[in-house]
């Protein structure tokens, strides 16, 4: 009894805890995704070819994205890193180059601005994922990093909505500027309210078992992709995010070129429809894989696996829509289907891994994931068009997106490869 009031402030602290990394990763996704529905006004203003928007929306983002990852989830491992205050400084970091954006006056400048949003995004999801990790008993994690992978679906959202309103108001530059600016301001809450689990929990346990010393660095990933059923993970999450930001920085201009809307309209109504959708397959798949994965850990990835595979012949059909409203609608069953996978897939990897190396599990899937999902999803499709421009002109788009559909079926095979090895490998580690 005399622990219970203890117990009940430990649990505020926990989901206040939450709700912090929750708000900053919606920051990280704001400023990461509305240079998608900036795209097509950047474009006519600075004269940039499809291959371009692709590589300054995806490759040059990701590639120092993935590259900072790994070195900053090993330094999150360390039992003396303060992980809030590392995701402070990237948070500050990622905000003031997204103000940057709107001050390009070419591409190669805004080529730079975006690569310095990577170099500071790539501080966030790691340290927060062991955060997360450290703090939530494994029956509830999946539920947790679903709560917190809200931040896409939510940030999208926002940057949507934000960036196409302004954009249509003041201009694609007065947009960065206006999203960027705010995030500088929240560094500061992150700094001062954020607290260290470390100071009182794992630092202490971790000398008590003699462990003062972090786990070598390739012995850390020898340790992680030692498991199959992890790397199946990461074929999987990969598979599934090289879709996703293909398809979302695509589809946001195919209804602005096919469907003749305007970057607001594209953002309010797209906007809606792919933030909704995901938030709610976001939380669902959290939700479900805890429920079934209590029964059997293989339904941990069940509704992934499903979801995709069913997802794709919708989307094909909201492709092929003659109008923008039918199009919009079928679209959102096959977003929610697709979101059903980040809870499942990061908690199946923090189970599979050594608690020292929950950072670097992490950073490994966020470096696939993103080095092939968002570094190639958007240029590879932006190629696609400008190959298939001169035969279908405008309508270029359209048939990449008819390709990107039936794509997901991909993902789908390796989370169901995975759910049959996730019993025997979890109990192994």
């Amino acid at each position: 009894m005399a622990s219970a009031p203890a117990q009940a402030t430990a649990q505020r602290g926990v989901t206040a805890t939450l709700w912090i990394l929750l708000i900053v990763y919606i920051f990280n996704f704001i400023d990461r995704q509305i240079v998608n529905i900036l795209a097509e006004p950047i474009a006519k203003d600075l004269g940039l070819s499809d291959t371009q928007i692709g590589l300054m929306t995806g490759l040059a983002f990701a590639l120092f994205y993935t590259a900072l990852g790994l070195p900053i989830a090993r330094y999150s491992d360390r039992p003396t890193t303060h992980r809030p205050k590392l995701i402070a400084i990237a948070l500050a970091t990622w905000s003031a180059m997204t103000a940057l954006c709107g001050l390009a006056q070419n591409f190669v400048q805004l080529l730079l601005a975006r690569i310095g949003v990577g170099v500071g995004e790539a501080g966030c999801t790691p340290p927060a994922h062991s955060l997360i990790a450290d703090l939530v008993p494994p029956e509830r994690r999946s539920s947790a990093l679903a709560f917190y992978a809200l931040g896409i679906p939510v940030g999208t959202l926002l940057g949507m909505l934000i960036g196409g309103f302004l954009a249509d108001w003041v201009g694609w530059r007065q947009a960065f500027l206006f999203v960027g600016l705010p995030g500088v301001a929240m560094a500061l809450v992150v700094w001062f309210l954020l607290k260290e689990p470390r100071r009182n929990q794992t630092l202490e346990a971790l000398r008590d078992h003699g462990a003062q010393n972090v786990m070598p660095f390739w012995t850390a990933i020898r340790s992680v992709m030692g498991s199959r059923a992890f790397v199946l993970l990461v074929c999987a999450g990969s598979a599934a995010s090289f879709l996703a930001y293909g398809k979302t920085t695509w589809t946001t201009i195919f209804f602005q070129r096919t469907h003749g809307m305007s970057p607001g309209e594209v953002g309010f109504w797209f906007g809606v429809v792919n933030g909704v959708a995901g938030i709610a397959g976001t939380y669902l798949g959290g939700y479900l894989a805890d429920r079934y994965g209590a029964v059997n850990r293989k339904y941990v990835l069940t509704a992934p696996a499903i979801g995709m595979a069913v997802a794709a012949p919708i989307a094909f059909m909201a492709y092929q829509a003659t109008s923008w409203q039918l199009g919009l609608t079928l679209l959102f069953l096959p977003t929610l289907l697709n979101s059903l996978y980040y809870g499942p897939t990061y908690s199946a990897a923090q189970g599979l891994v050594p608690i020292r190396t929950r950072a670097i599990a992490a950073a490994v899937v966020l470096f696939f994931q993103n080095l092939i999902g968002l570094g190639l999803g958007p240029l590879f499709f932006g190629m696609l068009s400008d190959w298939l421009r001169p035969e279908y002109g405008e309508e270029s788009v359209r048939y990449v997106l008819y390709g990107a559909a039936f794509l997901g079926l991909i993902p789908a095979f390796f989370f169901w490869r995975c759910s049959l090895r996730l019993n025997a490998e979890l109990d192994k580690a």
